[in-house]
């Protein structure tokens, strides 16, 4: 097992330099955000349980609007509003929902009251599996190597970071890297680790020129991850690039038209996001309409825990097409909204239709939804049932696995009596709907201000010894400095 971790740390190295390369952008405001500078994304109205039973949506466990917020905000600047997506924020923190015996899903469901209504929280978990259990894997790395690469001894640390991934990957990996800027360049064909040579010798050839013409990256590296394709084994593309397309098609659809006839091979995408300056709308799009995830990381830290804690549960899979449902009781709801999760909602229709599409989730992934819900005066017995519904990434056989909760489960006050990690994904998505309108005074569902949200971070902090939720407190804070 350690060996696949020190594999997975060359990468993170890798991650690391990329991190800090961007370009071609245009700056972000620093401070706080004004009304107008740019509009926030429309909050999601309360829906009446009685004409509107269904909720449904495409489950998501990217991460990058957390990370990239993350990063602006301790430049001393606010994320644009359009780039905050609150599920985002709270799939960013670790949960401890019990795992299924088998391959599918475990459906956890619970709430607390809060604000004269209920923030309902449904959690979704896959079983875990050991670096050593996982299928062999080709990896199509289509790395960025554009002008914002050519700062002295950026380029040399690549190189290094990926000497070391050479060294480290096991029998039976096998590994092809696509460079591009102005156009396209496949450095390396698909070879098994034992012809470390060739590989070494590729990785030299890497030198940084020109623009950033992603789409002819992203289809070079499906034709070659296409070509090599292997049924045994877990088959993926890992971009990495500051999403910033500036050559060639540069809009997330037409690339996608591109590249669609191999993403539907089974042939999946990690998009790792880097720079200063980030095609956030870009990154997004491919990963959720490619069958894929989208994480962002600037600092070695971050690139760690995204390549050696989450990147072994994004190389298998345990579902494709993964979508929920969640049905509300009216006799007991009044009405209820969804927090976050704008581009990934479905009809209820769709919900049963697998050539529409939903989420992919690999091994020991957590996804979490939070519903704001208005329970019905004097209201008790069932509040809703959640329904997740996923193919076999193998079979493509559809299943389903559901769970009911009832309003004797909801506990009592949000900040005071629900579990720890209820209360963090609670601060998560305060601070997510605080920055998409940091102009007004508290936020829209949960009536803090940043500074009583401070003040709960700083306490979850302390109680979970987390250093997620501490560094939650400290962004936080940060912003508040901010005002």
């Amino acid at each position: 097992m350690k060996p696949r971790l020190s594999v997975l740390a060359g990468i993170a190295l890798l991650s690391v330099v990329l991190a800090a390369c961007g370009g071609g952008g245009t700056p972000s405001s620093a401070g706080r955000a004004a009304p107008g500078d740019q509009a926030a994304p429309a909050a999601r109205p309360e829906r009446d349980a009685t004409a509107e039973q269904i909720s449904t949506f495409a489950l998501d466990v990217d991460t990058a609007s957390y990370g990239y917020a993350r990063r602006t905000i301790r430049e001393g600047r606010l994320p644009e509003p359009t780039q905050v997506r609150i599920e985002e924020f709270v799939n960013s923190f670790g949960q401890d929902y019990a795992e299924p015996d088998d391959n599918g899903f475990a459906v956890h469901m619970d709430g607390a009251r809060t604000d004269g209504a209920v923030l309902l929280r449904v959690g979704l978990r896959t079983r875990g599996v050991g670096a050593e259990q996982r299928r062999p894997a080709n990896l199509t790395f289509v790395v960025d190597v554009s002008g914002s690469m050519a700062e002295t001894g950026r380029l040399d640390l690549v190189r290094d970071a990926l000497h070391t991934l050479v060294d480290q990957l096991m029998p039976g990996d096998q590994v092809s890297i696509v460079s591009f800027s102005d156009t396209a360049r496949l450095i390396s064909p698909m070879a098994p680790v034992e012809e470390r040579a060739r590989l070494h010798g590729a990785i030299d050839e890497l030198r940084t020129e020109g623009s950033t013409n992603l789409e002819d990256g992203l289809v070079t590296g499906y034709q070659e991850a296409s070509r090599a394709f292997r049924s045994v084994a877990v088959n993926r593309v890992i971009l990495l690039s500051d999403g910033l397309a500036n050559t060639g098609e540069t809009q997330w659809r037409a690339i996608l038209d591109r590249v669609g006839d191999y993403a539907a091979k089974q042939v999946t995408l990690l998009c790792v996001g880097v720079g200063r300056e980030y095609g956030d709308e870009l990154m997004e799009q491919l990963a959720d309409n490619g069958d894929g995830a989208a994480v962002y990381v600037s600092g070695q830290e971050e690139a760690r825990k995204v390549f050696v804690e989450r990147l072994p549960a994004n190389l298998d899979l345990r579902a494709r097409d993964a979508k929920a449902q969640v049905v509300f009781n009216p006799a007991t709801v009044e009405s209820y909204s969804l927090l976050g999760y704008e581009n990934r909602e479905l009809t209820p229709e769709e919900f049963r239709d697998d050539s529409r599409d939903g989420g992919e989730v690999g091994p020991g992934h957590s996804v979490t939804a939070l519903y704001w819900v208005r329970l019905r005066a004097g209201a008790s017995g069932q509040l809703a049932t959640a329904t997740v519904r996923w193919l076999d990434p193998d079979s493509r056989r559809p299943a389903e696995v559901s769970r009911s909760v009832e309003t004797g489960d909801v506990r009592g006050d949000l900040w005071t009596k629900a579990p720890l990690r209820l209360q963090v994904d609670a601060a998560a998505a305060a601070f997510a709907e605080y920055l998409r309108s940091p102009w007004t005074e508290r936020g829209e569902r949960f009536g803090l201000g940043v500074t009583d949200l401070a003040a709960h971070a700083a306490r979850l902090a302390e109680a979970t010894e987390d250093p997620d939720v501490a560094e939650l407190a400290d962004l936080i804070r940060r912003v508040r400095s901010l005002g």
